[in-house]
């Protein structure tokens, strides 16, 4: 499953931007303060509003009033999403889209204004609702239709009245929960499992209690528990994240978990030079990171969906195209149904990019705006000669976009 297109209106400096013919990997240009973290934003919170509901997500970020549009308080918050799903023996581009304001008369009290989930049942004719709920109550289809697809009105859909405990919590949240809801049930797997990184190089040396962990979390401070169950349970895939460490950061021949005797479990770099390996804190930021995301991207189960901020910050130039490729890749493993999103400020890690694969966020009268790099003629004409892209960004080309 893929999104292949999102927009978002009113939702801080995303007050109507569209990104469109969405790839599997994606990056993200933009100078300082142009969008591009609220973009990435909107996945992390998307998957608060599932997790607990709409309220506590907006509450989370200041309130209805800080995230919606400056300007725009008076109107609603839209997300919508284009997915491409395997639904019913097929591919289809299912729609999903959620409206949030506030309850009338109680402003500080935000809900769902309506929440739709819409696909098209044969090869043509207009969407159909199979959810559609307003303030927590409304109507929901189950797919369990003979001769689904031979159809293309409303003939044999059978809509089921129900009702949520509350009107700030998603439908696709109970409804997804139920095989006859299979697309709510794709969409909620899709966004409970997509994860937006935000790696601090300070909790990745964290020495955490002995636990278990199988996926690097968000800011990476269970990193020395993921190696453990790595080396432990991934022998053949820890063995590859050595040797690619050990080509990358010159003198790592070896990455060690361990569990101390108070109960602590802590990372240990090994130089060949040396018989005594190193703690994490002894190392380089570097260092930490380049293993971090070697573990983050060789994860054996990886996520539907990852959003990395600014991977080049801590790391040499020189590591930045190979880094690209490994993103690359992870979009691929899913049997090539995963997605992943990356900002960038480096001309080096946009190199390795195609073309196609870029878009760019500028800032007019306050608000974001998005063009994509491959809907430029002189853009493309001159990748199709070689010019890579981060080059043909340091001669300030993107700016001309559009």
């Amino acid at each position: 499953m893929r999104i292949k297109q999102i927009t978002v209106k009113n939702y801080k400096a995303l007050q109507d931007v569209t990104l469109k013919d969405i790839p599997g990997f994606a990056v993200i240009l933009g100078a300082n303060g142009t969008g591009k973290s609220t973009l990435v934003g909107v996945f992390d919170f998307l998957k608060d509003c599932l997790k607990d509901n709409v309220r506590s997500a907006l509450q989370k970020r200041g309130g209805f009033r800080e995230v919606v549009s400056r300007g725009h308080e008076n109107e609603l918050i839209k997300i919508e999403l284009k997915v491409q799903l395997d639904l019913i023996s097929k591919s289809r581009t299912v729609t999903y889209s959620i409206e949030i304001g506030t309850k009338e008369n109680q402003p500080n009290r935000p809900v769902v204004k309506r929440e739709i989930l819409a696909y098209r049942r044969g090869e043509y004719g207009i969407p159909f609702h199979f959810i559609d709920f307003r303030e927590g109550a409304g109507e929901a289809a189950p797919e369990t239709l003979a001769n689904f697809d031979n159809v293309t009105d409303d003939t044999g859909i059978v809509r089921e009245s129900q009702s949520l405990d509350s009107p700030d919590i998603l439908a696709i949240k109970g409804l997804g929960q139920f095989k006859k809801f299979e697309a709510a049930s794709q969409l909620r797997d899709l966004i409970e499992n997509w994860s937006v990184s935000d790696f601090h190089i300070t909790e990745a040396r964290n020495t955490p209690e002995h636990g278990y962990a199988e996926h690097l979390s968000s800011s990476g401070d269970n990193l020395p528990l993921v190696t453990q169950y790595l080396q432990e349970h991934h022998p053949k895939i820890f063995a590859n994240i050595i040797e690619k460490m050990s080509k990358r950061v010159p003198g790592v021949s070896e990455v060690l978990s361990e569990t101390m005797d108070d109960g602590r479990t802590i990372l240990r770099f090994k130089d060949g030079s040396f018989d005594t390996p190193f703690i994490a804190k002894a190392v380089s930021d570097g260092t930490i990171k380049m293993f971090a995301y070697l573990v983050l991207l060789h994860d054996p189960e990886p996520h539907p969906l990852l959003c990395v901020e600014e991977p080049e910050n801590q790391l040499h130039p020189s590591l930045l195209q190979v880094l690209a490729e490994e993103f690359s890749s992870y979009a691929e493993r899913r049997k090539g149904e995963g997605q992943v999103f990356v900002t960038t400020h480096s001309p080096d890690f946009l190199n390795a990019v195609p073309l196609d694969a870029i878009y760019w966020f500028e800032k007019e009268n306050g608000y974001s705006t998005v063009k994509k790099a491959a809907d430029d003629e002189q853009l493309v004409a001159l990748y199709k000669e070689g010019d890579l892209p981060g080059a043909l960004w340091r001669q300030g080309l993107f700016a001309e976009v559009g």
